[in-house]
């Protein structure tokens, strides 16, 4: 009876044991939020002590390192006022804190992480996105939206089924709360793009990108990543200092389709992409500048580059919506022709000079003549 009632507990114990650990791997839908990826659900109060959480997994969903804050948007203690735009309660990572969750996902995929992250404190201040053993600092000291809702994307490789996905302050100020807010996580698979009706060019139309929130209409900066291959919108390559911005027909004037690219930092917002070619054949690389509608203003211009070859395409935003066509002749001098493009000029909105914003990008072609 003794032995019988002793299998009993090892059973149960194995029973309970198997699930706690599948409690750590969350299953996620292919695109969407992670599990609690807008820390609407927060700690008990027990697990709290003011503002800062205690205990590493008191924030449903998500194991913390560190010294990290549960958030409610408005006044703060200190005389800081912390701007939440989307819902109500955000997550405060301090000197070298993380958070971190495991993900249920296809191994050998590409994956895009979204994510809304401003800076509270210093004008230096870094967020740390890691997965599958790639990892990236990307530097939020600019502020593109004045409201704090900056939102940006990053992409990695699945290397295994069972992914963690850690987001962490890396830097250390003297008052160790001080560090980015996170307020909405988000995934998604990436499809490698292919060629289409003769066009040589991938993903010319940027259909194929990010994860962008349907609430939110901030569009989804995408940041230069000289060291990394795996690019947020397939085919493109980010090579400058600052980034460019994914934007939706939902939330934005698109000139085609459902999505485009807004060059936010003038010459400092550069986007290429590396086409196969032919030498000596002659190419025509044809493209739309317009602007978002969202009330970036001004002369705009456009420089393509492609081979020896560079057009300056002008549009005059009046705020409106609407763009232009443009064309471009060139004879390929390599097997591989880059495909460069710039905004020349620094525009904001015409309500708020905070607000960075330019020239749209679309509908990308590259045929033979």
């Amino acid at each position: 009876m003794a032995l019988s009632s002793f299998y009993v507990v090892l059973l149960l114990v194995m029973i309970s044991s198997s699930d706690y650990i599948a409690s750590l791997v969350y299953a996620t839908t292919p695109d969407g939020f992670f599990p609690n990826g807008n820390f609407e659900q927060g700690p008990k109060p027990s697990n709290m002590q003011k503002t800062v959480i205690i205990g590493k997994n008191s924030l449903p969903m998500w194991e913390i390192n560190g010294l990290v804050e549960f958030i409610s948007g408005g006044p703060q203690p200190g005389g800081f006022y912390f701007n939440v735009p989307r819902d109500v309660h955000a997550i405060r990572l301090g000197n070298e804190a993380s958070i971190s969750q495991e993900l249920k996902l296809n191994k050998d995929s590409f994956y895009s992480i979204t994510f809304s992250t401003t800076r509270t404190c210093a004008q230096e201040e870094v967020i740390r996105v890691a997965a599958s053993g790639e990892s990236v600092d990307l530097p939020i000291q600019t502020l593109y939206n004045s409201d704090g809702g900056d939102t940006y994307a990053w992409g990695f490789k699945a290397t295994s089924t069972n992914v963690k996905i850690t987001f962490k302050n890396p830097g250390v100020e003297e008052d160790p709360t001080c560090g980015p807010l996170l307020d909405a996580i988000a995934i998604k698979e990436i499809k490698l793009p292919h060629y289409s009706q003769g066009n040589i060019v991938k993903n010319g139309d940027f259909e194929i990108g990010p994860y962008v929130f349907e609430k939110y209409s901030t569009g989804v900066l995408l940041s230069p990543h000289p060291h990394h291959f795996v690019s947020p919108i397939p085919g493109w390559i980010i090579e400058s200092l600052k980034p460019v911005k994914y934007i939706d027909s939902k939330h934005y004037d698109v000139p085609k389709g459902s999505s485009a690219v807004e060059l936010v930092g003038g010459r400092e917002s550069a986007i290429a992409q590396i086409i196969y070619t032919k030498v000596n054949q002659f190419y025509l690389l044809t493209f739309k500048v317009g602007d978002a509608k969202n009330g970036c203003h001004g002369s705009m211009v456009v420089e393509a580059f492609a081979a020896k070859e560079t057009v300056k395409v002008h549009f005059n935003s009046e705020a409106k919506g609407g763009f232009t066509t443009a064309s471009l002749k060139f004879q390929a001098i390599s097997t591989r022709t880059r495909l460069t493009f710039w905004s020349a000029f620094y525009h904001t909105r015409l309500d708020d000079f905070s607000y960075m914003c330019g020239p749209v990008l679309d509908d990308v072609k590259v045929i033979s003549v």
